[in-house]
């Protein structure tokens, strides 16, 4: 079971350290045996995440990376320097990256690559832009899946791959897809197998408190967002997680 949480750019470097802090102190002393965590903060907040998260077993991922492992890109991260500093996760085509810098299908692919070849587990958004039906919503996010990884089974790369599977109708909703929706789609992803044998399944887009336990048998995890800038909400996630692990 794999719980996350990212920060997209809400938190300051304050609050950021003051949350992964907390967390780490729920994430030490809980007894969720075969649940895994990581955070996703905004770049110049990663160091101080890994040192104070490591300890704990907190993994830290990206927000995005490079195309490119070195040259004159002025305001890129590599996938390199990420390995470097600590993380283990970097995100990989979410829907604003798409929406809000013109991120291509043919771009997502390159950085899939990035990451896996600089030893990296990329966490690979997919998703539909409309509400309907789970079986055409699967069809599309295996098209994705494919097209993702076209780069990297054509250079031979290999590693672990997590797929968050995020309906774009339903980022930053009051409520996430309801379970059956969720389970027909992750379910078809894990049955497919198209990331590889070495992929995850989980599902993020306004999850919270309860979806879990309903979804459970068809995910491997969840990925969440504001509601886990609560640190308490981060527990309550874990308790859940541990009881269904259970």
């Amino acid at each position: 079971m794999l719980i996350g949480a990212s920060h997209k750019m809400y938190l300051s470097h304050a609050q950021t350290v003051r949350w992964m802090q907390d967390v780490a102190e729920i994430v030490s002393a809980h007894p969720a045996a075969g649940v895994s965590t990581f955070a996703i903060p905004q770049y110049p907040s990663i160091p101080a995440c890994v040192e104070i998260g490591a300890p704990a077993g907190v993994a830290v991922g990206a927000q995005d990376l490079s195309t490119d492992d070195v040259g004159p890109l002025t305001g890129e991260v590599s996938g390199g320097v990420l390995a470097e500093l600590g993380c283990r996760y970097v995100e990989v085509g979410h829907a604003e990256r798409r929406r809000l810098f013109g991120e291509t299908d043919a771009i997502v692919a390159e950085k899939v690559h990035a990451a896996l070849r600089n030893g990296l587990t990329p966490i690979l958004c997919v998703g539909e832009e409309e509400r309907g039906d789970a079986d055409r919503a699967a069809e599309h996010c295996l098209a994705q899946i494919d097209v993702a990884l076209a780069a990297s089974r054509a250079a031979g790369a290999d590693g672990d791959i997590v797929v968050a599977y995020e309906p774009l109708w339903a980022i930053g909703a009051a409520r996430p897809a309801d379970a059956e929706h969720i389970r027909g789609v992750c379910g078809r992803l894990r049955e497919h197998g198209a990331a590889g044998p070495r992929a995850s399944v989980i599902y993020g887009g306004s999850a919270g408190p309860g979806l879990l336990t309903e979804v459970a048998g068809a995910v491997d995890g969840l990925f969440l967002g504001r509601f886990a800038h609560d640190p308490a909400a981060f527990r309550a996630i874990l308790d859940e997680a541990a009881a269904v692990s259970a």
